[in-house]
């Protein structure tokens, strides 16, 4: 039986508060080998919702997109399982922060990635959201370095200059987050990597070195109706992030150090949750009845409430097909 409702109307019912016809749901991943042209990157994104047919579609680009114009270097992978290799990155001692300069929209890999999002806008059902993924900037700058331990070593020996190298990148994803809705996104789906989380920074820190910053991109964007903030890790700040202008949150709601979803809607006030699907749990490890199962019992709890199946985070590539069609055909 067809749907009654388009994929914008279901969405834009839930986070009002209706009931549509169904339960929404969406699920993204990493397709290496298609990642280095904007032409073959967009042709996996729209065959793999071609499969599915997500009510919304969370763009996934390569990860490393945010640095290459900086300097950072990567062999690509040819293989759709396995990640690029790191070369070389754009900072390598504590004086390299101050090369970080706001960047032009012409740069080559942001440009590419522009070129990207309208070649799906182009192709792709218009009443399906497109959230295209931009990383908060001190995820970016983790990147830049290399690893989390030296991004934290340089801010506790120079926090004035990361704090200056920060501002200009985030100066770049404003210009980029706004151009990102001009090539035809939705939305973003703004991604605070490891940061929000009391395993690598205390909120206190986090109160300097990342919400002021995560505030300004979002504010920039905060007319687009599906902007989603997805607080990663373990251990998260879910709560404390629970303010940011956005209308959708997603997360990790089945790891134990994290608010589960019942949690959640305690503060969430009129937010969207979008979580539920265990994708390094049953989603992967079940059989598809299983599945079809798991889903039926989140449908009996969150019927009538603010809720979309959503992953924890782009789940692994070769999580079984099988399990994701039996979760689309259990909505």
């Amino acid at each position: 039986m067809a749907d009654k409702y388009s994929h914008r109307e279901r969405i834009e019912m839930i986070m009002r508060g209706d009931e549509p016809d169904r339960f929404a749901a969406s699920v993204w991943r990493h397709f290496y080998h298609k990642e280095t042209t904007a032409g073959d990157l967009a042709e996996a994104m729209l065959d793999f919702q071609d499969k599915f047919d997500w009510d919304f579609m969370k763009i996934n680009p390569r990860a490393s997109y945010h640095v290459e114009d900086w300097g950072n270097r990567l062999r690509w992978s040819q293989n759709e399982f396995r990640k690029h290799l790191k070369l070389e990155f754009g900072v390598k001692n504590i004086h390299d922060w101050d090369r970080i300069e706001p960047l032009p929209m012409s740069h080559p890999v942001l440009a590419e990635h522009l070129e990207m999002i309208r070649l799906i806008s182009k192709k792709a059902d218009p009443e399906l959201p497109l959230l295209m993924t931009i990383f908060n900037p001190l995820g970016i700058a983790r990147y830049l370095v290399g690893d989390t331990e030296t991004l934290k070593e340089h801010i506790d020996r120079d926090p004035g200059r990361i704090i200056g190298a920060l501002g200009n990148i985030t100066e770049t994803y404003i210009n980029f987050s706004v151009e990102c809705l001009n090539a035809g996104a939705d939305g973003i789906f703004y991604a605070t990597l490891e940061w929000a989380s009391s395993d690598n920074m205390p909120y206190d820190d986090y109160m300097k070195f990342g919400r002021p910053f995560d505030l300004r991109i979002l504010d920039a964007v905060r007319e687009a109706k599906f902007n989603m903030l997805h607080v990663c890790h373990t251990n998260n700040y879910l709560e404390k992030l629970s303010d940011y202008p956005v209308r959708l949150i997603n997360w990790d709601s089945s790891h134990p150090t994290n608010p589960n979803i019942d949690r959640a809607f305690e503060f969430f006030g009129d937010k969207t949750v979008v979580a539920g699907l265990d994708d390094k749990g049953w989603l992967w490890h079940s059989r598809p009845d299983e599945v079809a199962h798991e889903v039926g019992k989140l449908k009996e709890r969150y019927t009538g409430k603010r809720f979309i199946f959503g992953p924890s985070c782009a789940v692994d590539p070769e999580l079984p097909y099988e399990n994701l069609h039996a979760l689309r055909r259990a909505l």
